[in-house]
C-alpha cells in the first residue's frame, strides 16, 4: 500500500479536533439543562404495555402457584370465580378451585406469552385467599398496581395489646385507614394478622411504613400528617430538589406512664465498714437482771410464778368467749301504737242508764216522756246527791 501523503495526514488530525470540539460542546450543553429535570419522569408518561408480538413463540416451560383459603371464604369464592377465570384468561392463565382441599391453583398454558402475567395471578390468589373483595383484588393485573401482604401478627407479643394498636390503625369508624387510602392512593385491608395493601409502589412503601410504626406504638396521626405535607410541598416545582425536613413535623416518643412507687419504701441505710453488734446471751441478760446470782429454788419460783399469770390470762380470755355464747343480743324495742279515743262525741253513761230504766218501765205504744220533765227530775236528783254528799 502506498503511505499517505503529508496533506492528507494533515487533515485528517484537523478532521479529529474537530469532532473532538463537538463532543465538548454537546456535554457543556448536557450540564446546562438541570439534573433534577433528566431524573424527575414526565407527567402522564406510561410505558408500553407487553404485547404478544414482544414474545411470539411463548414460553418454554409450564410454571404453577397453589394457595390454600381458609372456610369461610369458601361461599364468596364460590360466586366469584367465573369473573376470576374470565379475568385471567385474557393473560391465557388457567385457574383451578379445589373445594375438597380448600386451595386455588393458577397455571400457565402454551399460549401465555407474557412471563410475568403468573406472578400477577399468584398475587390474585393470594389477596383473595386473604378477604380482599375480586373488585379491588383484579386491579392487581395492571402493570403500573402492585401488592404488599404485611404479616403483623408476630409483631407484638402480647394478644391484647396487639388488638389494641391494630383498632388504632383502623381508627374510629375507619377514618384513619380512609385517610391512609387516600393520602396513598392505595387499597388497605386489615384482616387477622396481616395487612394487605393494593396500588402503586410509592404507596405501598408508605403503607408499610406506617403499618410497621403503628405496632411499634407510634401513633399513624403523625406519620398521616407527614404524608399530608409531603403531597402539598410535591405540588410545588421549585421544592421538588430541595430537601424537606424543615417542613416535616419531629415527634419526639414522650414515656407518659409513671413508674408506680411501693407501698413500703425503704430507706437505703449509710454503709459502714464496721460489722453489726454482736447479739446478747441468755447469760448477759441474766446478769444484767440480777437472776444469775439467784439460787436455784427462786429461779424455779419465779418461772412458776410467771407461768401461772400467763394461765390465768388464757383462762379469763377462754371463759369470756364461752360467756359470749350466753350473752343474750339487744332487741330493738317495738312501738306499739296507741289508739286514741275521740274527743269530740263523748258519751253520757248516766244518760243511757236513765234511757234503759224508762225503756223498761214504758209500756208498748204509749207516747214518749216530756224531756222537760226529765230534765227537772235529772235536776232534783242531782241536788239531792250534793245535800247528802
Amino acid at each position: 500500500m502506498a503511505s499517505p501523503t503529508g496533506t492528507e495526514s494533515m487533515s485528517a488530525v484537523l478532521a479529529g479536533k474537530k469532532t473532538k470540539k463537538k463532543k465538548i460542546q454537546a456535554n457543556a450543553n448536557m450540564g446546562a439543562v438541570d439534573e433534577s429535570e433528566l431524573l424527575t419522569v414526565p407527567d402522564g408518561w406510561k410505558e408500553a404495555p407487553f404485547t404478544k408480538d414482544d414474545n411470539p413463540r411463548g414460553l418454554l416451560e409450564e410454571s404453577s402457584f397453589a394457595t390454600l383459603f381458609p372456610k369461610y371464604r369458601e361461599a364468596y369464592l364460590k360466586e366469584c370465580w367465573p369473573l376470576v377465570q374470565k379475568a385471567l384468561a385474557d393473560s391465557y392463565i388457567k385457574a383451578t378451585l379445589d373445594l375438597i382441599e380448600g386451595s386455588i391453583t393458577v397455571t400457565t398454558t402454551k399460549k401465555t406469552f407474557d412471563p410475568f402475567a403468573i406472578i400477577r395471578a399468584r398475587d390474585l390468589i393470594k389477596l383473595l385467599a386473604r378477604s380482599v373483595p375480586f373488585e379491588q383484588a383484579v386491579r392487581i393485573l395492571q402493570d403500573d398496581v402492585a401488592c404488599d401482604i404485611i404479616k403483623v401478627g408476630t409483631l407484638v407479643r402480647n394478644r391484647e395489646r396487639f388488638v389494641k394498636r391494630r383498632q388504632r390503625l383502623i381508627g374510629p369508624k375507619g377514618s384513619t385507614l380512609k385517610a391512609l387510602e387516600l393520602l396513598t392512593n392505595c387499597y388497605v385491608m386489615v384482616q387477622g394478622n396481616t395487612v394487605c395493601a393494593l396500588g402503586p409502589y410509592t404507596g405501598l412503601k408508605e403503607v408499610r411504613k406506617v403499618v410497621l410504626d403503628t405496632m411499634k406504638n407510634i401513633h399513624p396521626i403523625y406519620n398521616i400528617k407527614t404524608l399530608m405535607i409531603k403531597r402539598e410541598l410535591s405540588k410545588d416545582p421549585e421544592l421538588r430538589a430541595q430537601s424537606w425536613e424543615r417542613f416535616l413535623p419531629k415527634f419526639r416518643h414522650k414515656n407518659l406512664t409513671k413508674r408506680k412507687e411501693p407501698k413500703k419504701k425503704t430507706e437505703k441505710k449509710s454503709y459502714t465498714p464496721f460489722p453489726p453488734p454482736q447479739p446478747e446471751s441468755q447469760v448477759d441478760k441474766e446478769l444484767a437482771t440480777g437472776e444469775f446470782f439467784l439460787r436455784e429454788r427462786e429461779k424455779k419460783r419465779k418461772k412458776m410464778a410467771e407461768i401461772k399469770v400467763r394461765q390465768a390470762e388464757a383462762l379469763t380470755k377462754k371463759q369470756e368467749e364461752r360467756n359470749k355464747a350466753f350473752i343474750p343480743p339487744k332487741e330493738k324495742r317495738m312501738m306499739k301504737k296507741v289508739l286514741k279515743a275521740p274527743t269530740e262525741a263523748k258519751i253520757d253513761i248516766e244518760a243511757l242508764k236513765e234511757k234503759v230504766k224508762t225503756a223498761k218501765n214504758r209500756k208498748l205504744g204509749a207516747p214518749p216522756p216530756a224531756p222537760m220533765a226529765q230534765t227537772v227530775t235529772d235536776g232534783k236528783k242531782k241536788k239531792q246527791k250534793k245535800l247528802r254528799g
